[in-house]
């Protein structure tokens, strides 16, 4: 486990259970109602091959039922150097596109799953590392972090769903210098283009992620639901449509016994308000 993990078991109390993986380079772990997925595979700065691909699939597809957020993060110096290319193999058109739908499937499975994913990043975070935090609602960035998009130079393109999300985070014509010029943005540059929402010391990437998750998950199931798979949508969506669907969204979420109780209890004065921080 890495350093930043041990230090937020020594700092913050919680219980956690081991749970088996077919993949002896994915780790899962319950931190009471956080599911803590880890990459290992740190000699190969946790590169992504196929197997490791599709386990993230069925780990983020199979959570465990009291699972209410998750954290992904990478063992070792790097959080994910991208696609292994030891394992690259000539493929036709037709096998490069199923190849590059499994990988959409599998990030779908971690952006459209069943609750909120924050992703930890340190180190590498380049090519379909890249895409792969992309997938994820929230990124916490460390001091060591560097993002690249390197298909271009090596006369691929993007096949992980790098095209459609990534644009929405930094936009296009940044993406495009990214692939053109095989230009690297470091931590700093990073945070400020909106890779991360987040931005910490090195080494305590994983520590801010386990905070966020923990507040997460303490949400309302059904809004943190609706902030994964609705807002998404109705941001691609013409505005009358969109409104349409934030009213239904508005009025369902409204309407749980959960969002009842916590209105009363703000209402009562049993909830705090918002204050400023400093």
């Amino acid at each position: 486990m890495a350093e930043s993990t041990w230090r937020f078991a020594r700092h913050q109390p919680f219980f956690h259970t081991n749970m088996t993986s077919p993949n002896p380079d994915l780790h899962l772990e319950m931190h009471n109602d956080i599911a803590v997925v880890r990459l290992s595979r740190p000699a190969k700065r946790n590169a992504l091959n196929d197997a490791l691909v599709l386990a993230l699939r069925d780990v983020f597809a199979t959570l465990p039922a009291n699972a209410r957020a998750a954290v992904l993060h990478g063992e070792g110096e790097h959080f994910c150097a991208g696609l292994d290319l030891s394992e690259l193999q000539s493929r036709d058109a037709g096998e490069g596109m199923l190849h590059s739908r499994m990988w959409h499937q599998a990030f779908q499975q971690i952006q459209f799953g069943t609750v909120p994913v924050v992703a930890a990043l340190h180190g590498a975070v380049v090519g379909g590392g890249l895409e792969l935090a992309a997938s994820c609602h929230i990124r916490v960035a460390d001091d060591t972090t560097f993002y690249a998009l390197p298909e271009g130079s090596r006369g691929i393109f993007v096949g992980g769903g790098g095209a459609v999300r990534i644009p929405k985070l930094i936009g296009v014509a940044r993406m495009t210098d990214m692939m053109m010029t095989g230009r690297v943005y470091n931590a700093v540059d990073g945070e400020r283009v909106g890779f991360a929402q987040y931005l910490v010391p090195a080494g305590t990437a994983l520590d801010k992620a386990m905070e966020l998750a923990k507040h997460i998950a303490g949400n309302a199931p059904l809004t943190n639901y609706a902030l994964m798979h609705a807002l998404p949508r109705i941001a691609e969506q013409a505005a009358d449509h969109g409104f349409v669907t934030e009213s239904l969204m508005s009025s369902i979420t409204q309407a749980a016994p959960e969002a009842k109780a916590r209105v009363d209890a703000f209402l009562q004065g049993r909830a705090a308000k918002v204050e400023k921080k400093s």
